[in-house]
Order: structure tokens, then C-alpha cells, then sequence
């Protein structure tokens, strides 16, 4: 969040904004110092970073162009996708696991079967397998299968489901055995071990093809979390609920799904930062007062209307949706903490 605050404050000093203060963590403040008209402060609690520009907001930003103000909004989302953007191609240059068919053409370098995601109720999540294990091998009885394609995972769960098997795990360095019992009988969208899987294989680009892909995967990226958060709020719409294996995370539950992705190697870590990345620049274009997506829709309000919107009712509705923000963490981050212990 720290850069995020950095985008706004990069902005409005382009765009000639009065920056009151630049500071790291939130008060109370332990140091600052002043230059020029801006304070740069270190504060006590260690969560991101803060920025105080008035003209952008409140009673001083009417003397300020529309556009502008907009602009200084927009810094802080940009931010993000820059941050994703800076990573993905780094992912890329060092050399990239990527999705590949069963049936790829060419030399692959290091295929395998992973994990994508796990549904909790499952004999794959009861076994504790885990979004990045690989897949090595398939043992039933005295049989043993290497498995480097999605389909060879897939018959032999089919031919053997209802019987114990023990599956080779690879995660991270280490390497250990589980064992489970694929269903007989399991939802149609489920199948037998409750795993989503996918093929992947290292690839890596040169020095001017890995901005492209990394640009290529921030826009993927991005068109796939606008496209599954609006069939999650379609859902609820409905009457649906939630898709089964989605739940909402606070910082608890990040922080322990970076680690796991840390475990699994420096690609993976870099690839979930840049994910979460995105799914913050989602989430604060989102039109709700308190993110700078509901700030944008106060100035889109603004000029359709020719004239500011009355302070005092923006200010309440900001702070009302600012606790119920609260509210939603703290209860989110108790959920994180009991599925943890």
C-alpha cells in the first residue's frame, strides 16, 4: 500500500498539488521532517503509508481543475498495475512456468502437473495438498505412475476411485507422499480428488520480448479477476451464494498464502504479488465511497451536476462506508484466524 500512496503523491506533485504530508506507516508519528511545503514522517503503526493533499479533496480541491483531481485518484490504481506489470516481466526474463496442453508441440523444459486450486471439503483438502503442489506420481497397489499430463492424473483417479492411493507431492524442496481416497461419487464441477489442475512448463524470454508478455499477463490478469468478480456478484444476485472453494481473505490469511507461495519457489512469490496487485486495483476502482473508486464517482456526480457536492454529506458517506470497511476487515481476519488455528 505504500506505493500505492506514492502513486498519489508522485501525481499530485506533476500536477502541481499542495502535498501537506508523505508518511510511512500511520500515526502516531515518531519522525518527520519538512522539505519544502511537504512533511515526510515515520509513524508508529506499520500498515502501508499515508498522504495528505487537500487541494485533491475537501473544501480546497474546487479551486483545483476536475481532471486533475481525477488524475491524482488514478495514480494511486495505476501504481498497482505498474507493480504487477514490473514483476510479471521479471517472471518472464527469469524464465516462466506456463500453462501448456497435454499435447504441446516442441521440447518442453520440466512439464508437470499442478495444483491449481483445492476445494476444502475434499479428500485432496482433507489430505492437505495445497494451490502449487506437483502432481510426480500415482501408486495403487504395486503400481506406480509418473504423471507429467492432466489426463494421466485424470484416468487413473477415474479407474481407481473409491480405493486408497498415494499420490508423490512435490512442493517446494521437499518432496513426500499423501494418501487419499478419490470419491466414487462427487459433485458433476468436482471430480473425484476435488482438484483443479494445469500442465506447466519453463520458458523463458529475451530482454524485449518480457515486457510484452508481462504485459500481456497484467491485462489477462486483470480481464480474469473483473470476470470472476462479476460472476461472483451475479451469484449473489441470484441467490447463488458463494461458487464453492471461493472465500474472502484479510491480511492474516494473504500473509499465510504468501508464505506457501514463497515455499514453492521465487516465481510463484513474484506471480502471487503481482495477483494480489491486481486484485487491489480492482477493488479500489470499485464505486464505493472510501476507495478512490468512490471518489471518482463524487467527481463523476459533480459534473454531471455543474457544482460541488455539499462537503458535509460526502464526508459522512465516506466515513460510513470507511467503518463499515473496518468491520468487514475485522471480521474477515477472524475468519482467517480460525481456519489458521
Amino acid at each position: 500500500m505504500s506505493l500505492h500512496e506514492f502513486g498519489h503523491f508522485i501525481v499530485a506533485k506533476k500536477c502541481g498539488f499542495r502535498v501537506e504530508e508523505f508518511g510511512i506507516g500511520y500515526p502516531p508519528r515518531l519522525w518527520g521532517k519538512k522539505y519544502g511545503d511537504t512533511l515526510y514522517s515515520i509513524n508508529l503503526i506499520p500498515f502501508g503509508a499515508h498522504v495528505r493533499i487537500p487541494e485533491a479533496e475537501g473544501e480546497e480541491a474546487k479551486y483545483k481543475p476536475r481532471w486533475k483531481r481525477m488524475l491524482v485518484l488514478l495514480g494511486g490504481v495505476v501504481s498497482f498495475w505498474i507493480i504487477a506489470f514490473v514483476l510479471l516481466t521479471a517472471v518472464f526474463k527469469m524464465g516462466a512456468s506456463q500453462a501448456v496442453s497435454d499435447t504441446e508441440p516442441g521440447t518442453l523444459v520440466d512439464p508437470k502437473v499442478q495444483i491449481m486450486a483445492v476445494l476444502p471439503a475434499s479428500p485432496a483438502g482433507e489430505a492437505g495438498l495445497r494451490s502449487g503442489d506437483t502432481i510426480k506420481e500415482f501408486l495403487v497397489d504395486e503400481s506406480l505412475f509418473s504423471i507429467d499430463k492432466i489426463k494421466e492424473i485424470q484416468d487413473l483417479t477415474e479407474q481407481y476411485k473409491g480405493r486408497e492411493v498415494n499420490l508423490t507431492i512435490e512442493r517446494g524442496k521437499e518432496v513426500f507422499t499423501v494418501s487419499l481416497v478419490p470419491r466414487a461419487s462427487h459433485p458433476e464441477d468436482e471430480g473425484p480428488m476435488g482438484v483443479a489442475l494445469v500442465r506447466t512448463a519453463q520458458k523463458s524470454y529475451s530482454w524485449w520480448q518480457a515486457p510484452v508478455k508481462g504485459a500481456e499477463a497484467t491485462w489477462n490478469l486483470t480481464y480474469g479477476v473483473v470476470a470472476g468478480w462479476g460472476s461472483i456478484i451475479t451469484g449473489l444476485f441470484q441467490g447463488k451464494g458463494l461458487p464453492k472453494g471461493v472465500q474472502f481473505v484479510g491480511p492474516i490469511g494473504i500473509g499465510a498464502l504468501i508464505t506457501q507461495a514463497a515455499q514453492v519457489g521465487i516465481n510463484y512469490f513474484l506471480q502471487f504479488i503481482a495477483m494480489i496487485s491486481i486484485y487491489l486495483a480492482v477493488f479500489n476502482l470499485l464505486p464505493i465511497p472510501a476507495l478512490d473508486g468512490g471518489k471518482l464517482l463524487f467527481l463523476a456526480i459533480e459534473k454531471i451536476k455543474g457544482r460541488a457536492l455539499n462537503q458535509k454529506i460526502e464526508e459522512n458517506v465516506t466515513a460510513a462506508f470507511f467503518v463499515l470497511l473496518i468491520v468487514l476487515m475485522i471480521w474477515v481476519t477472524i475468519k482467517d484466524i480460525a481456519r489458521l488455528f
